[in-house]
């Protein structure tokens, strides 16, 4: 996960985190702690930190993109009369 100052004001510096669980911990509407691993720029792991976040301000990189849309095409329907009774 990459924390920026969108998460939260603490994160002048961005950093990327590997999340290991979201913690049940009270905390204010829209809001979370989340403990996990920072991360260095290879990728290993340097720090365990529980962070508190902005859930709204998570970035998940590589999450896969939304489908594109194909234009659907619609067929006509034939209309006639219909019997009754």
């Amino acid at each position: 996960m990459h924390l920026t100052r969108a998460a939260s004001v603490q994160f002048l510096r961005p950093i990327f985190v590997r999340v290991i669980r979201v913690l049940d911990w009270p905390t204010y509407d829209g809001w979370l702690w989340i403990d996990g691993y920072e991360l260095a720029a290879n990728g290993d792991a340097v720090a365990r930190r529980s962070l508190f976040v902005m859930s709204a301000g998570l970035i998940w990189p590589g999450s896969p993109a939304p489908p594109a849309r194909r234009p659907t095409t619609r067929t006509p329907v034939r209309r006639g009369p219909v019997r009754v009774g």
